[in-house]
């Protein structure tokens, strides 16, 4: 598994259709209020991009894989050569920069499809590359939050099901640590409520209890927050969420934030 992120950017370097990271004026660097986006899938994003997602806005930023700043443009994520999509990012970023119109919005994308929740936690391979990520991305800006979406990987087996909570209790307090902020905002949004009746339940048996271990993140860990995913729809494959659906994810990631953050000041 070591070897998986450095395979990743060689990838991204071949495949990679995003825009070129062109001169970009950074503001201040208390202005430039930096993301990390971690997760599986549904955070790198899968939904089919649409006119609406061609919309660049001016103080919406991403880090690229080289860890230089460009505007963010979807696919966000490019953590693989083809089948990328929308995910909640960029509606995400571009909700929070007009929400504060003083402030410049730093994606930081990390997350990778497929990936269990062992291999973010710390230790693991993508836990570290984040770490790393977010470090760079400190040197232009301050970090502002986390947003994870997660757990469908985590559904398929009832013992890394059972312990998702407190795994993932331990791992918010850690990457805190580790990247010195102890009461960085931190905000879990739920698997698709779409997982508890597909044609195959036993693809991922044990989604509702992940649900529920996220639903009470807020619970164990102060500074967190979880967004439930009533009403968000699948693209028609029972497991990504639809374009729609993920700007909707964008939204709610927005909204928990920002309350977060209000309460922190």
């Amino acid at each position: 598994m070591k070897n998986v992120i450095p395979l990743i950017l060689l990838l991204v370097s071949i495949f990679s259709f995003s825009s070129t990271a062109a001169d970009v004026q950074l503001p201040k660097k208390k202005n430039l209020r930096i993301y990390l986006l971690l997760g599986q899938s549904n955070m790198a994003g899968r939904g089919d991009i649409e006119d609406e997602d061609k919309t660049t806005h001016p103080r919406v930023l991403r880090l690229n894989y080289s860890n230089a700043w460009e505007i963010a443009i979807e696919p966000v994520h490019q953590d693989r050569p083809k089948g990328l999509g929308v995910g909640p990012g960029l509606a995400f970023g571009k909700q929070m920069a007009e929400t504060d119109k003083k402030a410049t919005i730093g994606l930081v994308p990390c997350a990778v499809g497929g990936t269990p929740l062992s291999r973010w936690s710390r230790g693991g391979d993508l836990y570290s590359n984040a770490v790393v990520r977010a470090k760079a991305a400190m040197n232009d800006g301050t970090l502002k939050g986390i947003l994870w979406h997660q757990g469908e990987n985590d559904s398929i087996e009832l013992a890394t099901a059972e312990t998702y909570e407190d795994r993932l209790a331990q791992m918010i307090e850690d990457i805190r640590e580790d990247l010195g902020q102890p009461k960085l905002p931190f905000v879990v949004g739920q698997i698709g409520e779409f997982l508890y009746t597909r044609k195959d339940p036993t693809k991922t048996p044990h989604a509702r209890r992940i649900n529920d271990a996220l639903a009470n993140i807020p619970n164990r860990v102060p500074n967190t927050a979880c967004w439930k995913a009533t009403g968000l729809t699948h693209k028609g494959d029972e497991v990504h969420f639809d374009t729609k659906s993920e700007r909707e994810m964008g939204r709610r990631f927005a909204e928990e934030m920002l309350k977060l953050q209000k309460k922190s000041r």
